[in-house]
């Protein structure tokens, strides 16, 4: 199927009125492009669900520090457009900066609360506000019935899951499981920027989580010791941060799910990753 590419809002608009109305839902992805195999699972995920799909492909600039790489994200729209046909979408949204933001600076955005300002939000000021007000005019733009995210981006997740909560936008939101390379590495668009070596290094992260996992049943200060030993023990691997909280990320984690989350440099690429760990109540390891 090869989706209708919109530029504008007119094109948009005249795009869905093809689905609507209808008895079926419209699902919507919302990425910046660089699309990959996490990707196209999602997008097989919401077409399962849904009337029509819509992938949205913009990069934010609104969610990017002075000194982050804006200018260089990867961007290849060609290579995007055969992932959103193999994958049967409907209709993909690729604005440019003035559509979304046509009167330039905003004068009323989304603040993200305090856990917008933990965590990534710490290491990326106003990141979070960059997200979540993009995330709000996609859903004003676009009026989908769900919204499908990935558990990579963890953080993000919980967030727009309280966006949507707290101000009634009624869009379902709808979260994919991490997918991996073949080295247990979370698919991102910025692996792109890894060397050979980097990559090699960049495996750390995931053999973290394990470590982390395997602890969680000796409860959240053996879950730190075990992810920090493997991360201590790699070369090249900066550790921005690594903690353990419960599922929506509000408080220090408790026996039961809880979600570990960790941040690294590896090289000039900064890496996220997460993994759900059932913690136990911190009895003795035997």
């Amino acid at each position: 199927m090869t989706p209708v590419v919109a530029t504008t809002r007119d094109e948009l608009d005249a795009a869905l009125k093809t689905f609507r109305p209808g008895p079926d839902p419209i699902g919507l992805v919302p990425t910046m492009g660089a699309l990959h195999a996490g990707h196209a699972l999602m997008l097989r995920e919401t077409r399962a669900r849904s009337r029509a799909t819509v992938v949205s492909i913009f990069v934010n600039p609104l969610q990017f520090g002075p000194t982050e790489d804006y200018g260089r994200y990867p961007r290849d729209l060609a290579a995007d457009l055969d992932v959103c046909s193999a994958e049967d979408v409907a209709v993909v949204f690729v604005p440019d900066t003035t559509v979304v933001y046509p009167d330039g600076a905003l004068e009323v955005t989304i603040d993200p609360g305090p856990l917008g300002r933990e965590l990534e939000g710490a290491s990326r000021p106003g990141h979070f506000s960059g997200v979540l007000t993009v995330v709000a005019k996609l859903f004003g733009l676009v009026r989908p019935d769900f919204a499908v995210f990935g558990e990579k981006d963890y953080q993000q997740l919980a967030l727009v899951r309280t966006m949507v909560r707290d101000l009634d936008m009624g869009v379902d939101v709808l979260a994919i499981p991490t997918v991996r390379e073949r080295d247990g590495l979370a698919l991102s668009s910025r692996n792109r920027y890894l060397s050979d070596g980097e990559q090699v290094r960049a495996r750390a992260l995931p053999r973290a989580l394990r470590a982390g996992i395997a602890a969680a049943p000796h409860g959240p200060d053996a879950v730190r010791t075990a992810a920090l030993a493997e991360l201590s023990a790699a070369d090249g691997v900066e550790l921005d941060y690594l903690e353990v909280r419960d599922p929506a990320l509000r408080s220090v984690a408790q026996p039961g799910q809880a979600r570990l989350l960790l941040a690294a440099r590896v090289g000039t690429t900064r890496l996220i990753d997460n993994a759900a760990i059932d913690l136990g109540d911190g009895g003795p390891t035997g």
